[in-house]
């Protein structure tokens, strides 16, 4: 058994930034599933959103971001992260982040985005994600009271119930080293979901395949409760491509004068909306989709090609480069693009500090549902929400007492064996995200819905069987937590009898007078976990 101040599970921006923030106080175990760059922070394109220009303010911050939440963003929790929003970009810059500066180097190069009333979007050309997390990745190698295990997931957490101690505390988890094979038992004092996503539960989506909503499914197993989570943003421009695997194009090529066409050059949005493509990117997604299944293509074109030449590469040198490997030149010809699901709005309810339901557990970025992104997340605010809870979360876990250390029982393997064949997660894998792109996409119905939980019941039922009689893999546990998931997003969109945000209902296509967040209770729902698989907990004899 191992012992840690802090277990801090994921290593994407949320996860970096608090670790940082308390190493100098407490020891801290960095579990990263893959390598510790592999998360979807490395793969954020826009940038952060912080008001840094004179001409903006923090209230006009708020604004955009409560309007695009459509009625259900926490106004304390909106103000908290706006107002932090300039200290922290400071702190990135003091860190080393090269961010991009104006031409005549008179300060940084701010961009507009989506449902924002002003530039405010701080950004390292068009790979701002990449620039922060290779930065702040750099110092927690360096950092001696920080421990990094790379290529481990977390399989599930430790909570005192579940090992026959008093109060419900979380104590640590379990983790799979994906490399020996081998479940450690890691003790903790405090113990953090920062795990990303959820995009892996569609067929077509933006995010990294580490994206499997692991965090979420954690929690709501060990007795927390999710909020929102039928929210799914969808981006609306994914490049189409055979070979191209999850790429995006950001937002900010929309924002620097792109314009979406159909196959025939007719531009479309301004029949869908008056903003054209700078309408917020749910309306953007539904028209897109809209065009797509009335007309029966594959793809629609966002061309930028108007542009002179010399802007589009300084502006989108990385988005240039990855079309012209596909033999795609954006100077001269449109981007063929698809929506695809890119950003899960809800997420394990927390407070305003991070704190889950569950005493010395809590949850930072994309897995957790602050109350920041109601019904729809403003362009950019992503990155900034992992900051500021980061931080926040760090400042809590220092002022706590140091509680009395405890064993925990091992991980038993004595009544499994040797997973007999793999096809099985394959198959369900990909069975699964085909239902949920289908039925469970940017337009849902009823009979939809009805249909996506039938097959999920099914494919969670088989995949308890084999998580209960054999040898636990990674793709194993993304299968089983994916599923876990995808029921959470068909039992939370079913709750919800309105259209609202992110979620458009044909059965339901009106706005409801009040505003309610969807919250999800593990004790009203059947749970995947039963306690009496072969992968029961045993004490030291």
């Amino acid at each position: 058994m191992q012992q840690y101040d802090v277990l801090i599970i994921g290593s994407g921006l949320a996860g970096l930034t608090l670790a940082l923030k308390v190493a100098a106080n407490k020891k801290v175990c960095l579990i990263s599933k893959r390598g510790i760059n592999d998360g979807s922070s490395n793969w954020a394109q826009g940038g952060i959103a912080a008001v840094l220009a004179d001409d903006d303010s923090t209230e006009a911050h708020i604004q955009d971001t409560l309007i695009a939440g459509a009625g259900l963003c926490d106004a304390a929790v909106t103000r908290l992260v706006a107002e932090h929003g300039r200290e922290t970009v400071e702190w990135l810059i003091a860190e080393g982040v090269p961010f991009t500066r104006e031409d005549d180097n008179s300060g940084f190069h701010l961009t507009r985005e989506g449902g924002h009333s002003h530039r405010r979007i701080i950004h390292a050309a068009d790979a701002t994600g990449q620039a922060v997390q290779k930065t702040l990745a750099e110092k927690v190698r360096q950092h001696p009271n920080i421990t990094i295990l790379e290529e481990h997931i977390a399989v599930d957490l430790i909570t005192a119930g579940k090992v026959n101690m008093e109060g419900s505390a979380c104590l640590g988890a379990y983790v799979l080293d994906n490399i020996t094979g081998k479940v450690l038992t890691i003790a903790a004092q405090h113990t953090v979901l920062a795990t990303g996503g959820t995009g892996k539960v569609y067929l077509y989506t933006t995010n990294p395949d580490v994206s499997s909503g692991d965090g979420v499914a954690m929690a709501w197993r060990a007795g927390c409760r999710v909020a929102n989570m039928e929210f799914i943003q969808f981006h609306p421009t994914c490049l189409y491509h055979s070979e191209a695997k999850s790429f995006l194009i950001t937002e900010a090529v929309r924002g620097e004068g792109g314009i979406l066409k159909l196959p025939d050059g007719t531009r479309f949005m301004p029949w869908h909306d008056e903003r054209a493509e700078l309408a917020p990117r749910d309306i953007v997604a539904r028209a897109i989709d809209f065009e797509m299944k009335k007309r029966g293509l594959d793809c629609v074109y966002l061309d930028i090609s108007h542009k002179p030449a010399d802007f589009i590469l300084s502006h989108f040198p990385t988005i240039y480069r990855r079309c012209f490997e596909l033999g795609i030149d954006i100077t001269r010809e449109p981007i063929p693009v698809v929506p695809a699901a890119h950003y899960s709005c809800g997420g394990i309810m927390t407070d305003h500090i991070g704190r889950t339901d569950i005493p010395r557990l809590y949850a930072i970025g994309e897995n957790a549902c602050t109350g920041l992104h109601g019904a729809n997340r403003l362009a950019s605010n992503s990155l900034l929400e992992c900051l500021v809870f980061g931080q926040a979360v760090a400042e809590d876990i220092i002022a706590q007492p140091q509680q009395p250390e405890v064993t925990l029982p091992y991980w038993d393997e004595s009544r499994v064996t040797d997973a007999d064949e793999e096809i099985i997660i394959t198959h369900n894998w990909s069975e699964l995200r085909r239902t949920m792109w289908n039925y469970v996409g940017i337009v849902r119905t009823n009979k939809r819905l009805t249909r996506a939980l039938h097959r999920i019941h099914l494919l969670r039922d088989e995949v308890h069987e084999f998580y209960s009689n054999f040898r636990i893999s990674n793709n194993l546990i993304e299968l089983r937590n994916l599923l876990q998931v995808a029921e959470l997003i068909v039992n939370s969109a079913m709750e919800r009898k309105e259209s609202r945000g992110l979620h458009y209902s044909k059965d339901y296509p009106f706005l409801a007078d009040e505003a309610v967040p969807t919250v999800l209770e593990p004790s009203n729902y059947y749970s995947l976990l039963d306690s009496h698989h072969g992968h029961e907990p045993h004490e030291h004899h």
